[in-house]
């Protein structure tokens, strides 16, 4: 096996799902960097690999800077092959790994990698969402305002876009996403290649009961369709929005320009004040 960094993907539900190339390269490989040594040792017994005469080198993102060097280290000066893998997935996909392979290019070390399961990729397929441009978007922000921010970042993408969320999470960002999005169409894929895996679509509103009625469970990946190609360039927001205050509330006329038009919601927040003042 030539020395060098070896980028393999672990399964993330069914043990049957690892390539036997993947498999053959875990065996030979002198070195394994992963997030966590008891989760990967795990894996190597239910595939049968001895750990025996094997580094195992925990490589996270809090010890990434240091520890890329003494990886790439082992290969240039002692010939090491060396295993990249995550807990579960293709390592580099919201996990670390992307400045150890920036600086194999720049040292010429030789990388490999080893196509495998992605949650990211099978959730896409499950959704029935469109798969012709999509954009990535990892992890959404705990804190409220930054799960806002980000939301409201995409809001205007044309292209499928692709979060990853915990259970605990998923309603509160479901619930933003319903202020941000409107009726637009998304989908909820979980416990992919697993036992109950499933994928829900529908609006943020539907998904939010199913949820609610269900508690979440598993790790989640949310998608959001994208923005309409609708063009409101002539849109006569300030009669329009005249018209929705004399049926209803301001908050409520805010609320259907934003999810109807995509329109700003602090902008027609604001000019409705100013019409209701008046």
């Amino acid at each position: 096996m030539q020395n060098g960094l070896y980028i393999v993907a672990t399964p993330i539900g069914n043990l049957g799902d690892i390539s036997p190339r993947a498999v053959e390269t875990l065996k030979e490989a002198d070195v394994i960097a992963c997030e966590d040594t008891r989760i990967t040792k795990k894996l190597f017994a239910l595939l049968n690999i001895s750990t025996a005469n094997k580094k195992f080198i925990v490589y996270q993102n809090y010890n990434e800077e240091d520890e890329a060097q003494n990886i790439l280290d082992l290969a240039i000066n002692e010939n090491k092959s060396i295993a990249l893998v995550s807990d579960a997935g293709s390592p580099l996909i919201s996990d670390p790994g992307y400045k150890l392979i920036h600086k194999a290019r720049e040292q010429g070390v030789f990388v490999s990698v080893l196509p495998g399961c992605c949650a990211l990729i099978c959730a896409l397929q499950l959704s029935g969402l469109p798969t012709n441009r999509f954009l990535f978007a990892g992890f959404i922000p705990n804190k409220d305002k930054a799960r806002t921010d980000v939301l409201n970042e995409f809001k205007e993408t044309k292209a499928t876009i692709v979060f990853y969320e915990t259970a605990q999470r998923i309603l509160k960002t479901l619930e933003a996403a319903k202020e941000i999005f409107g009726e637009r169409e998304m989908a909820v894929a979980r416990e992919i290649s697993k036992v109950y895996e499933e994928c829900i679509n529908g609006t943020a509103a539907k998904l939010i009961e199913h949820f609610s009625s269900k508690e979440p469970k598993g790790e989640m990946v949310l998608m959001i369709a994208p923005a309409s190609e609708k063009d409101f360039s002539d849109l006569d927001v300030e009669g329009i929005l005249k018209q929705k205050l004399a049926e209803m509330p301001l908050k409520s006329a805010v609320k259907e320009m934003v999810a109807s038009y995509g329109l700003n919601k602090n902008d027609i927040y604001d000019l409705a004040l100013k019409l209701k003042n008046e």
